[in-house]
Order: structure tokens, then sequence, then C-alpha cells
């Protein structure tokens, strides 16, 4: 068995084989994948930080704490196991066409409030408006 020689003796101590051996991994030595979803402050949404690998679901949580949680402000973490995660597969046109023209008072781009407002403050009288410019110079 021929060792490696290096200059780091670290690596010369570890008799490492120039010819390592390959092995077959055990269902049991593999670990299982699991995306980590991080929350940046409370009430925003999560997002896809990354991906970690671990034996179950808590040790998942703590990998992605101390991967994702300490590098920046976290409020929140999810972890779900990959396997479990399911996502849709080109289904664009099932959402460009799923909002039925009678709803849509669902879509917030239909209403026009600034106009409104703007056409009622035209109408306002000149004198509310100039009295609240003097009471807001009288405070200064």
């Amino acid at each position: 068995m021929n060792v490696i020689q290096s200059l780091d003796p670290r690596i010369t101590r570890a008799l490492l084989s120039e010819q390592p051996e390959i092995s077959q991994l055990e269902s049991n030595e593999l670990f299982e994948t699991y995306e980590v979803f991080h929350q940046a402050k409370t009430g925003a949404r999560h997002i896809h930080v990354g991906s970690v690998h671990a034996p179950s679901a808590e040790m998942a949580y703590l990998f992605a704490k101390e991967q994702f949680g300490r590098r920046m402000t976290t409020t929140s973490l999810w972890v779900a196991r990959t396997s479990d995660i399911f996502t849709t597969n080109d289904d664009a046109e099932l959402y460009t066409t799923a909002s039925a023209p009678e709803k849509e008072y669902r879509n917030a781009a239909i209403w026009k409030v600034r106009d409104k407002i703007d056409r009622f403050k035209k109408e306002q009288p000149n004198d509310l408006i100039s009295q609240e410019n003097v009471s807001s110079q009288e405070h200064e």
C-alpha cells in the first residue's frame, strides 16, 4: 500500500492510500436532502435559501440554523424534505387563463383609486386648502 506523502503532516499521519478503496454506501449511510426557507422579519415571506443534507428533520433544522440562520437576520426557518415538495410541470397557461373575466374585481389593477382622490382634491374649495397651508406654517 502506497501512502500519500504530503508537505502537510496531517495528511501524512492519516495514512491515506494513493489508490482509495471504492465501496458502495448502504442506504442508512446516505443522508436525505432538505430544502431551507428563511424569513428575514415577521410578516415577510419565506425565501428558499438552499439545501442541507441530514439524517433527520431535527438535524436538518440544526444544520440550517447553523448554515443560514447566523449569517443574516432570521425570525423563522422552514425545513422541508425535498421529496415532499411538489411542483407543477410547465402549467404556465393554467395560471394565465385561470382568472375568469367575471372576477375582475379581484385584480387590484382595475381599481383606479388615485384618479378618484385627485378628482376629490380638485373639487374641494381653495379656502380649505389655503387654511391647511396657513395652519401648517404656524406650527413651524
